[in-house]
């Protein structure tokens, strides 16, 4: 199971990679094995202000479809567009080609909530 520890993580297996007032957000590689093939990922709050823990979007899988929530309030300003004609990146490379959104947060210190690389190992048993 790979968990970079350069980078914070959710209780609802997402990842955060911080570059000053933006951060980076896509779903984890424990995340993406449990989901299965991903086949779609919507986004349809770009340019929106949200919440701490509300939905920006979904991902489907053969299976299921399942809610992202976002770890920190802000501006949802870029969507991987890649993602639309290669859902699969997400399984292939969750930490790389396969991020979802880039955030400007309204408030970092929402950052200090979330799991370290460790605390997150710990909540998903690895």
């Amino acid at each position: 199971m790979n968990i970079p520890l350069n980078l914070k993580y959710t209780k609802d297996h997402e990842w955060i990679q911080v570059d000053g007032d933006t951060i980076t957000v896509g779903i984890t590689d424990f995340a993406q094995s449990e989901l299965g093939d991903i086949v779609y990922v919507e986004v349809d709050t770009l340019d929106e202000n949200l919440d701490i823990e509300e939905v920006f979007g979904t991902v489907e899988a053969v299976k299921t479809v399942s809610d992202l929530f976002l770890p920190v309030s802000g501006e949802i300003i870029e969507f991987n567009d890649s993602l639309e004609d290669e859902p699969e990146k997400v399984n292939t490379d969750p930490y790389g080609a396969g991020w979802m959104i880039k955030v400007k947060m309204s408030d970092p210190s929402q950052l200090e909530d979330l799991l370290s690389a460790e605390a997150y190992k710990n909540l998903i048993g690895a």
